[in-house]
């Protein structure tokens, strides 16, 4: 509509507003001074902790490195520099029991082969590369290897399972512990929502009679109510219920965290798919359950973390766990029974070392998915 002829000019639309980020901090100084010292709060607890660590960690470096004793030294080596430094020697002397436990010794170069082959199946998973239908029957090859050095028989001594232990025995139960309850856990995820009754039924309560008991009530049940329902004469290893035992309880758990990233989808997503004609097993497999996985993927690497440092508690059932095993290998011999805390050290380490794997998996895993940039 023209202007009448009298009318002021009418001024230019001011541009909307928009605020002004901060310019970003290019360099490794810029970055840090972000980091550590962005306002007067951060700054002094920045100095403070600097403070704390200039205090601790030369006695602590001394303590733990340039003071210890290392190598394959005798205990009186260790007990002539007691006080000054730790005694590692007793990590080197022993090691292969704490590795292996009650295996026999002139067997141990097979769980040793155990040990790198569950290593590398959980390796070779994360690479994008063996992600194609050929990766299952590399995981069914793997464990058919690891029993079959472990329990011998077809050209190699027969090992029962009772002699088993160490780490070996820890991987064993977190990777096909992880393995066998993965898909359970997405069946009674499916179930507890499903719209069948007895469905439904059945998930709920496998999984709120199992998350309401803890772990060593499970293990003893599998260990001890077991056998008293078998026939006579039915007998299972007790390694062999120790896993059962594990799958059906981490099964539970996983299966809520599962539902809570099915619960997570957006409802266009479920109506999208069914205006696609697409039945119920290919809309969760192609459209659902993809999406809720990478939503599931900080709380389900947590669940995995917690099974592997939680095997530990199979020791209430007689089974030698590599926690177990350190702690056996100390405190059965006088001589090296005071170096305790060395021993105790390095149990922590490696359990750390797996622990941190799993994380900085998971944080890649989210990033390549885009979880971690929504």
């Amino acid at each position: 509509m023209p202007a009448s002829p009298g009318a002021a000019p009418m001024p230019p639309h001011p541009e909307r507003a928009r605020p002004r980020s901060a310019p970003p901090r290019s360099g490794l100084a810029g970055r840090l001074r972000a980091a550590f010292f962005a306002n007067r709060r951060d700054a002094v607890v920045t100095l403070a902790l600097l403070a704390l660590v200039a205090i601790v960690l030369p006695g602590l470096l001394d303590w733990l490195v340039f003071d210890a004793v290392w190598g394959p030294q005798p205990a009186a080596a260790c007990e002539a520099a007691r006080g000054q430094g730790a005694c590692w020697a007793v990590v080197w002397e022993k090691f292969r029991f704490m590795m292996f436990a009650t295996y026999p010794y002139a067997e141990q170069w097979r769980p040793g082969i155990v040990v790198a082959v569950l290593v590398a199946l959980p390796v070779l998973s994360a690479w994008p590369r063996m992600w194609n239908p050929f990766l299952p029957f590399v995981w069914v090859a793997g464990c058919l290897l690891a029993f079959w050095l472990m329990g011998g028989g077809a050209g190699l001594v027969p090992v029962p399972a009772s002699q088993w232990g160490g780490l070996p025995v820890t991987l064993m139960l977190t990777i096909f512990g992880i393995a066998f309850a993965f898909p359970i856990a997405l069946l009674l995820a499916l179930g507890r929502r499903s719209r069948l009754p007895v469905v439904r039924a059945l998930s709920i309560t496998w999984i709120e009679v199992v998350r309401g008991v803890p772990l060593i009530a499970v293990l003893f049940m599998a260990s001890v109510m077991f056998a008293l329902f078998m026939p006579a004469g039915f007998n299972v290893e007790q390694l062999l219920r120790a896993q059962v035992a594990i799958i059906v309880f981490v099964a539970a758990y996983l299966a809520e965290v599962i539902r809570g990233g099915l619960q997570a989808v957006p409802r266009g997503q479920y109506e999208a798919a069914q205006a696609l004609g697409l039945p119920y097993w290919r809309m969760m497999g192609l459209v659902i359950l993809p999406q809720a996985l990478r939503i599931a993927i900080p709380p389900i690497v947590n669940s995995f973390i917690a099974l592997f440092k939680d095997t530990s508690l199979v020791v209430v059932i007689a089974i030698f766990d590599f926690a177990y095993a350190v702690k056996k290998s100390v405190e059965t011999d006088a001589a090296w029974k005071k170096y305790f805390l060395e021993a105790l050290l390095f149990s922590m380490l490696v359990y750390w070392i797996g622990c941190y794997a799993m994380s900085r998996y998971a944080r890649w895993l989210e990033r390549r998915t885009g979880q971690a940039r929504r």
